[in-house]
C-alpha cells in the first residue's frame, strides 16, 4: 500500500503543477507588472489594394445623368442612384463607365471617391460618388474560433473581432498573437500580447480588411486542465488505474 500512496503523491503533484489556466495567463484588460505597455497610436485609414472589390454608387439629381449610369449598372437602389461593383486590377486601376481607367490603389475610400467625382465632372457638376469595400473581411486561424468574418463597421477593434469569431480558447498563447497584414511593401507579421489594458487605442487595437489573425497553441496545452471537475476526474481515474495495477500484481 505504501507504493500506492507514493504513486498517488506523484500524480497529485503533477496535476497541481499543471492545474487550470490562471487568470494571469488568459485574462484580458490586465494592469500589472510583467506585461508590455503599449503606447497610444493614431488610427490609420485603410488604403485600397489590388484585388479589392469596390461597390461604387453614382448619385445625381439630374434624371438623365442618373439614367445614363443606371444602364451600365446591375442594380438600381433608387430612381437617381446607380450601383457598380468593381475589382481593382493588378495595375491598381478600376474601369469606371465612360471613363478611362482610374487608379485607386493606395488611396483611402474618401480619396478615391473624390478622384472619381472629379473625373465624372465632365458629365454633370451634380454628381456624387460613394464607395464601399465589398470584400472587407478578416480571417481567424489557430487556437480560436476559425473562419472568415465581415468587417461590418469602421474601426473594428480586436475585441469585436474576437466576439465575431467566438473568442479565444483557454489553451491559446495569449502573449504571442500574430496578425498577417498586407501592405504596399508586402505582407508583414505583427505580434503582440493581447492581455494588457494598454492595448486599447494602440497600433494593435484595430483590425483591417484582409487581416489574418493567428492564435498559436500554448506550450502548456498538453498538461493544463480546463476546470476543477476535469482535475478531479483525472485524479480519480489515475487512482483507479493505480489500484487496478496494484491488485493485478499482488
Amino acid at each position: 500500500m505504501k507504493q500506492i500512496y507514493k504513486y498517488t503523491i506523484y500524480v497529485v503533484a503533477i496535476m497541481l503543477l499543471s492545474s487550470c489556466y490562471p487568470i494571469r495567463r488568459v485574462g484580458l484588460l490586465q494592469e500589472r507588472e510583467g506585461l508590455p505597455e503599449y503606447k497610444k497610436g493614431e488610427y490609420e485609414q485603410y488604403h485600397l489594394q489590388k484585388n479589392d472589390e469596390l461597390e461604387l454608387r453614382v448619385i445625381s439629381l439630374n434624371p438623365e445623368t442618373a439614367l445614363l449610369f443606371q444602364q451600365q449598372s446591375r442594380t438600381s437602389f433608387a430612381s437617381n442612384t446607380s450601383n457598380f461593383t468593381y475589382r481593382i486590377y493588378e495595375d491598381g486601376t478600376i474601369d469606371v463607365p465612360f471613363l478611362s481607367k482610374v487608379e485607386v490603389a493606395g488611396l483611402t475610400l474618401q480619396q478615391a471617391e473624390q478622384k472619381i467625382e472629379e473625373a465624372l465632372s465632365d458629365f454633370d457638376d451634380d454628381i456624387m460618388v460613394k464607395l464601399a469595400l465589398s470584400t472587407g473581411t478578416f480571417c481567424v486561424i489557430g487556437d480560436a474560433g476559425r473562419g472568415y468574418f465581415p468587417i461590418y463597421k469602421d474601426r473594428l477593434t480586436i475585441y469585436q473581432a474576437l466576439a465575431l469569431c467566438g473568442g479565444i480558447n483557454s489553451s491559446a498563447d495569449y502573449g504571442h498573437v500574430k496578425i498577417l497584414r498586407r501592405s504596399d511593401e508586402g505582407t508583414k507579421i505583427i505580434e503582440f500580447d493581447i492581455r494588457p489594458k494598454s492595448l486599447i487605442d494602440s497600433e494593435y487595437y484595430y483590425v483591417y480588411p484582409n487581416d489574418v489573425i493567428y492564435f498559436d497553441f500554448s506550450k502548456r496545452r498538453f498538461w493544463a486542465i480546463d476546470s476543477y471537475s476535469g482535475f478531479l476526474s483525472v485524479i480519480s481515474s489515475s487512482l483507479s488505474m493505480l489500484v487496478s495495477v496494484w491488485n493485478t500484481f499482488n
